[in-house]
Order: structure tokens, then sequence, then C-alpha cells
């Protein structure tokens, strides 16, 4: 899952956890892959939402599943997307959303 680092912490979670419903809900076959080989979590930002916007783009344009969430109560902005595993290649350099200054910090990982 990727967020925006612009967004408050707690708009963060509920972006990124709107996104992963939006994939669970139209790809539960991907899902469920997933969910039976690892059920790893990682919720990841970007800086803003034309990095997201960006983002979005290189994964549909590598053929990698990814649902993006529109918040209709902030005027319909791209506020977070659900990617596929396989996009991992494109988010490694992301830091950790919701962690201080948006640093990375390897002992940080957030499991569901």
């Amino acid at each position: 899952m990727v967020t925006r680092a612009d967004l408050p912490p707690g708009t963060q979670a509920c972006q990124a956890a709107h996104a992963a419903l939006d994939l669970a809900v139209t790809r539960p076959d991907l899902v469920g892959r997933w969910h039976a080989s690892s059920n790893t979590l990682v919720m990841l930002c970007t800086p803003d939402e034309p990095s997201l916007r960006w983002l979005c783009a290189e994964a549909t344009a590598a053929g990698l599943t990814c649902v993006p969430f529109h918040e209709p109560d902030l005027g319909g902005a791209l506020t977070a997307a659900a990617l596929e595993p396989a996009a991992h290649r494109l988010v490694s350099h992301l830091p950790l959303a919701l962690s201080s200054r948006g640093e990375v910090n390897n002992n940080d990982h957030v499991h569901g």
C-alpha cells in the first residue's frame, strides 16, 4: 500500500486501508494468492499526489495491478493505492508511511 506523506497520519492510514480493501474486492484471486504465500503488508508513502499518480502510471505501464483510491471527502483526490506484490521493484526506494520525518527505518514493519 502506498499513501501520501502530505496527508495527516490518521488520514494516511485510512486511505491505505481503503485502497487495500478495494484491491481485495476487485482482485480476490490476487489477494488470495498473496495471503497464502506471505500475508505481509507494507505501507509506504510518496511525497504528494503527483508522485503517487506517477507511481500508479508506472505500475500500470509495467502491467502490474494497481488499485488507486480517490477520496470523495477530499474532492476526489488520489490519496492511496494498493499494488500487487510484484510491484516491489517500483516501490523499494519509498519510505515507510507514518515513520518519523518519512525516513526509512529498517526496524519499522507494518504487519496485519
